[in-house]
């Protein structure tokens, strides 16, 4: 027999985060700039309780360069969204914008 299931308490357990159309939009974009000039080649997205997050490979075969982390609203005491490299965090910002910026910053550095 089945089990009865309330979809109040369903919905309540399924509060992990994701970006939302806007914040992929801008990922989306920004990925495609470092594509075109042969940057990057591969991304991820990944969902877990929580975080989400969108990792960027120079090729499909390495570890991530950069993941982009979104969490839970005050998951974070100084930001809802976090840049890594590996296990460094490089960046925590309240807005994705901000957060793009100091990544474009980043990549502008090392290409000098």
């Amino acid at each position: 027999m089945g089990t009865l299931v309330r979809l109040q308490d369903f919905r309540q357990g399924s509060a992990a985060p994701f970006f939302d159309r806007r914040e992929l939009r801008a990922i989306l974009a920004f990925y495609a700039e470092r594509v075109a000039r042969g940057e990057w080649r591969d991304y991820a997205i990944e969902q877990q309780q929580r975080y989400a997050g969108f990792a960027v490979f120079r090729s499909s075969h390495d570890w991530p360069l950069y993941v982009i982390a979104k969490y839970r609203p005050r998951a974070q005491s100084r930001g809802d969204f976090v840049l890594f490299s590996g296990e460094r965090r490089l960046a925590q910002t309240r807005s994705l914008e901000d957060l793009l910026a100091r990544l474009r910053a980043i990549l502008e550095s090392e290409r000098r």
